[in-house]
């Protein structure tokens, strides 16, 4: 007699299931009920329900004990009740794997399959076939090929999704059923159709041509099937996505063809395939929009969903071709499902002109507080792309955001709102103030330390320029009072950047920073001592060099650089110098939108591109003399796509010498290359040391060699030098098939385009967050200036974009971003010269008829400035 459920115990949770406190070993025990006779066919299937609780459960079964229990239950057999039979099959099933000698009900399950009752016809094929290996495949292929052309849709169905599962394992015997399944496939039960298309669909999927074939027959004849025409849609637009077939393939016209099918699920599924292809038009877009926007009024909920979920996609790309939904998405915001009503809003402020703003912030704010924390981050995304096509209302976003951090909500909602607030003021230099102050306000009480210290930083970074940075330092000293270690030490910094920027505040910072002297976490306590020493020596190059801009080195090759100084004594201090710089540079905050684990950082730094690059350098022994690895350049490509090697070359620049990489693909499956090695002739005063080639390149597998040019000591400015470069190889012809090459082979080569070595290869971008500070630090000492008009550039946009990717530099300040409607701009650049000199240049623009430049070097070398000035000449 089951207890009756009672309200109680739904509030506890424990009548809710009743198999939750289950013993594996009670279970078993039980078990041996199914040896009794008479069968009791009632306790038995309470039993078997339990087994396969505990097996969905993750309950470890040992062999021994499954492969009891699974002969016991094979007894079941002789009972002839319906339900306990099928609960038979699915335990087969489940104990497939875990138990031995599972073959033993083979001819049970094959007499079920082949029997009168339809009802266990179906489930004995699949438990079959899934205790069948391959060896007895061959065996029950006459009863497959049978049950795949039976009359009763439930057993070919059955059949057929078995043969798919198998077709992993023994793909050749399920070939053999091609025509039953294509019999199958003109079936009027629509599942039957669907399964058979899928099984004919994976049989072919590596033959293109095949595919071809089969999509052309069953777009033409028709099919009854719903779902088998979603999965013809998919295989269609796969088979257009591979070939890169152009709009006008039959292909796509067939897709297009199904946006005026009768079912809806295929309506949706061809406008989501037309939504999704790369390169569509807004002209071949508009039939997929116009469907969709139908759906927008649809009565189910769920086509209403999909609708303007995928027009939400659409208007991330195409804005322009979703205008036209926008009365219907107007209307879906009062729709009664959130979900539906946020993805409506986003989609019209993503589509939505400047004077539609106002209106549609109104209206969020009314049901933003009910939505989940998933939907609220999608609405401030949303925010923020709009921020940056309106600037001007960035008053409307910021009063709008700032209420949305008072509201509760989680990590991710949190930062997303802050990055949001961050990305307008860096944008905005008027709303800087109000951002800052709502802000100061957020973290008041903000629980999450990551945006608590990002606040502090951008507050360090910010707040001293403000016209009043008085205000922000009571913010700040209050998280040194009231917050944990990790913040704490945020404080301190951003505290000493408001002492090193403003004079009349640092006899106040000072005595803040005592009072942090004496905080229980040696980490805030270092800080403040560090800080401390460095503000009362009042020199700007200290606090450049010390607290606005800090290290840009890599921090795994600072802990390898200091670990070799450990393990060989030296009588010389450690130089810095030695350290490879970081290679990605922190780059100014820029808002990014992907989920970040909030858990706990990574143990591990991960490795950059460079240090991997140094790794494998340092491993050849020709190149251990050559020092630390300053720089390596992206891939550079040497041939076209489509030839029968493929070369692409990785610039590596030492102090005195560079490597070049050369990443080499044999196309050619008739061919082996051996001693593969790229000759370079230079047109400077480069001299080439050495080659080191790649011993072998089959088919298809890369392969690398690489060339040592030695730079010229005797004049330093030449920095630019281009390479003619060709490859030299001993080709052997080899089987195709087998791979083996012939014993003989014959030398030749292979022209490669021209390399170009230039200033950009000689300099490692750094930011310098601060750059006015840096500009004082290095000092006019060998600074030199000129004026260079740019005939040929017409915006300044243009101008610089040209000068920062031509120097490779690090623009700071933001001055890669030039304000609109301006006529003159003046753009910073950072970074390091090769030897670990710092230079940087402040280039005036303006534009008149074409662009005027005035450039100004500093460095802490004299030759790094004249390398600049005659390379940009």
């Amino acid at each position: 007699m089951i207890k009756k459920f009672d309200k109680k115990d739904e509030e506890s949770g424990s009548g809710s299931n009743p198999f939750q406190h289950l013993e594996k070993s009670a279970v078993l025990q039980e078990a041996r009920i199914f040896n009794e006779t008479p069968i009791n066919p009632r306790r038995c299937l309470h039993i078997l329900t339990k087994i396969i609780y505990l097996l969905n459960q993750g309950e470890h079964f040992g062999t021994t004990e499954a492969t009891e229990a699974f002969f016991a239950m094979t007894r079941l057999f002789q009972s002839n009740d319906q339900t306990l039979r099928r609960m038979c099959y699915l335990t087969i099933k489940e104990m497939a794997n875990i138990s031995e000698d599972v073959i033993i009900v083979t001819s049970s399950l094959t007499k079920d399959m082949t029997g009168k009752e339809d009802v266990y016809r179906g489930p004995a094929i699949r438990a079959l076939c899934r205790i069948t290996d391959t060896t007895m495949l061959q065996a029950i292929e006459r009863y497959m090929k049978q049950a795949i052309v039976d009359k009763v849709p439930s057993v070919s169905s059955s059949a057929l999704v078995s043969s798919l599962h198998m077709v992993k394992m023994s793909y050749d015997v399920v070939k053999r059923w091609v025509n039953e399944a294509q019999e199958a496939a003109s079936s009027d039960n629509i599942m039957v159709q669907y399964h058979a298309l899928g099984l004919l669909y994976h049989l072919r999927k590596n033959d293109r041509l095949a595919v071809t074939k089969m999509l052309n027959k069953f777009t033409k004849s028709g099919l009854k099937s719903p779902f088998a025409y979603c999965m013809l849609i998919r295989i269609a637009s796969k088979l257009l996505d591979e070939t890169e077939g152009g709009h006008d393939s039959p292909l796509f016209d067939f897709i297009e063809s199904c946006l005026r099918n009768k079912n809806e699920m295929v309506v949706y599924e061809a406008a989501s395939a037309i939504v999704h292809m790369p390169n569509c038009t807004a002209r071949e877009l508009a039939p997929a929009v116009s469907v969709l926007q139908l759906f927008c009024s649809s009565p189910k909920a769920a086509l209403r969903y999909a609708a303007v979920r995928t027009l939400n996609k659409v208007a991330m790309k195409h804005p322009s071709a979703v205008t036209a939904c926008n009365l219907d998405l107007e209307n879906l915001i009062t729709d009664s499902n959130r979900s539906i009503a946020t993805l409506a809003i986003t989609t019209l402020l993503k589509t939505g002109s400047e004077s539609s703003v106002d209106r549609l912030m109104k209206q969020i704010s009314s049901f933003v507080s009910e939505i989940s924390d998933e939907f609220k981050v999608v609405v401030v995304q949303a925010i923020s792309a709009l921020c940056q096509k309106y600037p001007r209302k960035h008053s409307v976003m910021m009063n709008f955001l700032s209420n949305m951090l008072r509201d509760d909500g989680g990590f991710d909602y949190k930062r997303a709102i802050v990055d949001c607030i961050i990305s307008i003021i860096e944008e905005n230099p008027e709303s800087k103030e109000t951002g800052l102050a709502h802000l100061c306000e957020f973290i008041e009480d903000c629980e999450h330390t990551v945006l608590a210290t990002k606040i502090l930083h951008l507050l360090g970074k910010e707040g001293p320029r403000t016209p009043q940075p008085s205000k922000y330092i009571r913010f700040i000293f209050n998280r040194v009072v009231l917050e944990s270690e990790a913040v704490r030490a945020a404080a301190v910094s951003a505290l000493a950047k408001f002492g090193a920027q403003n004079d009349d505040l640092l006899p106040s910072v000072l005595v803040l920073m005592q009072r942090c002297m004496m905080d229980s976490d040696d980490e805030v306590r270092d800080r403040a001592t560090f800080y401390m020493n460095v503000l009362q020596q009042k020199q700007k190059a200290l606090n450049a060099a010390y607290i606005f801009n800090g290290l840009s080195v890599s921090i795994p090759g600072l802990e390898k650089s200091l670990h070799q100084y450990t393990l060989e004594p030296s009588e010389k201090p450690f130089d810095m110098k030695s350290v490879p710089l970081a290679t990605t540079p922190i780059s100014e905050h820029k808002t990014d939108n992907t989920p970040v684990a909030t858990s706990k950082l990574p143990d591990k730094l991960t490795p950059s591109r460079q240090d991997i690059y140094q790794e494998q350098l340092a491993a050849i022994p020709d190149f251990q003399g050559l020092g630390p690895l300053f720089k390596s350049s992206e891939q550079v490509q040497l041939t076209e796509a489509e030839t029968e090697y493929v070369v692409r070359c990785v610039k590596h620049t030492f102090a005195t010498h560079m490597v070049f990489q050369f990443d080499c693909t044999n196309t050619l499956n008739d061919q082996l290359l051996q001693k593969v090695v790229v000759q370079m002739e230079p047109s400077e005063s480069y001299e080439v040391m050495d080659y080191i080639p790649a011993t072998s390149l089959p088919y298809s597998q890369p392969g690398s060699c690489y060339t040592l040019v030695r730079l010229p000591e005797d004049d330093p400015t030449a920095v630019s030098c281009t390479f003619s470069c060709t490859m030299k190889y001993l080709v052997k012809d080899c089987d195709p098939n087998t791979g083996e090459p012939d014993d003989d082979g014959y030398d030749d080569e292979y022209v490669l385009e021209d390399l170009e070595v230039t200033v950009a290869d000689h300099i490692q971008k750094v930011l310098k967050p601060n750059f006015g500070a840096a500009w004082e630090e290095v000092g006019d000492e060998f600074e030199k200036e000129e004026t260079f008009a740019l005939a040929s550039v017409r915006t300044l946009d243009e101008a610089v974009g040209n000068i920062i990717s031509f120097l490779g530099m690090q623009p700071c300040e933001r001055s890669d971003k030039v304000p609109e409607n301006k006529n003159s701009h003046v753009l910073f650049l950072a970074g390091v010269f090769r030897g670990g000199h710092n230079v940087l240049v402040r280039a005036r623009l303006a534009l008149a008829d074409g662009v005027t430049m005035q450039v100004t070097v500093r460095s802490s070398e004299e030759t790094v400035v004249d390398v600049i000035l005659a390379s940009v000449g």
